[in-house]
């Protein structure tokens, strides 16, 4: 039996964590001195609700070695024959190495550590179709190959409304930017092999959303697609319509309020895509 375990910052939908016994590990959110397990002891509705208000702005941490190691042994004592753990992008969290840590002190059967080069569904897209190829008899062989393969292909963009909580967060610098900042420019940022790069730099909302759907197209046609969003449902929606034909057909399409511990650094109205182009 080949059980997937990943961390709550690549936003499996519950859907298939039910569906296909997924293990997700938590991320923890700190909030002044306290750390919260998200998902488990900080909801979205209630972190969202609080983020403009929270001082000192929030930070994010990376489950333990010991923690990984723990959910790895009791994996095995429930049967596991070999685990696949799935994780967030190594270049921007400690999440992929803590497992891999994790992984070497457990006592339990092989792990296989997958580093997704990923953030939120980015990474979630390539849970889902691991999933599902195990689900269809492929062996884990064959499906760590698809994943070496998907990742390469695998993208997530982003519209960011305010780039507040990048600054207050640390994770950016203004002059990245150039003075585009005062004119409150919005930038379009691409995700790909653990990179975040932006790649378009527009002066209103309003202009951004088509740039984004340009820069979006230029990759298709897509074998998964989702729609991410940061306290936006509203905004979400509009662009799943905006965006129906790059869809593939036969999969309802997949649209997911970002997780706090990717959305904290994102901000409140960011809104995007997860995506993995066809081979």
């Amino acid at each position: 039996m080949i059980k997937i375990v990943t961390d709550s910052a690549l936003d499996v939908p519950p859907d298939m964590v039910e569906a296909y016994g997924i293990t997700v590990v938590p991320v923890f959110v700190n909030i002044g001195e306290r750390g919260y397990q998200e998902g488990v002891e900080l909801s979205r509705q209630e972190f969202y609700e609080n983020l403009e208000k929270y001082e000192p702005y929030p930070t994010t941490a990376a489950p333990a070695p010991g923690t990984f190691a723990t959910v790895y042994e009791s994996l095995t004592r429930q049967g596991a024959t070999d685990i696949l753990s799935i994780h967030l992008a190594s270049a921007l969290s400690a999440t992929y190495d803590n497992a891999r840590l994790g992984a070497d002190a457990a006592q339990s059967c092989p792990v296989h550590v997958f580093d997704s080069q990923q953030i939120t569904l980015g990474g979630g897209l390539l849970v889902m179709a691991a999933a599902e190829a195990l689900a269809a008899g492929k062996t884990l062989p064959e499906v760590m190959n698809m994943l070496a393969v998907c990742a390469r292909r695998t993208r997530v963009f982003g519209m960011i409304d305010t780039m507040e909580s990048l600054r207050r967060g640390g994770r950016v610098s203004w002059a990245q930017f150039g003075i585009g900042t005062l004119l409150q420019i919005k930038p379009v940022m691409m995700i790909s092999a653990g990179e975040i790069n932006v790649i378009a730099r527009v002066r209103t909302r309003k202009k951004a959303l088509p740039e984004m759907l340009r820069l979006v197209a230029q990759f298709s046609p897509f074998e998964r697609i989702a729609i991410l969003h940061v306290r936006a449902p509203e905004a979400a929606a509009e662009l799943q319509q905006q965006s129906a034909h790059l869809f593939p057909d036969g999969r309802p399409p997949i649209i997911a309020e970002v997780t706090p511990a990717i959305g904290a650094h994102l901000g409140l109205g960011a809104i995007g895509f997860a995506t993995i182009a066809a081979g």
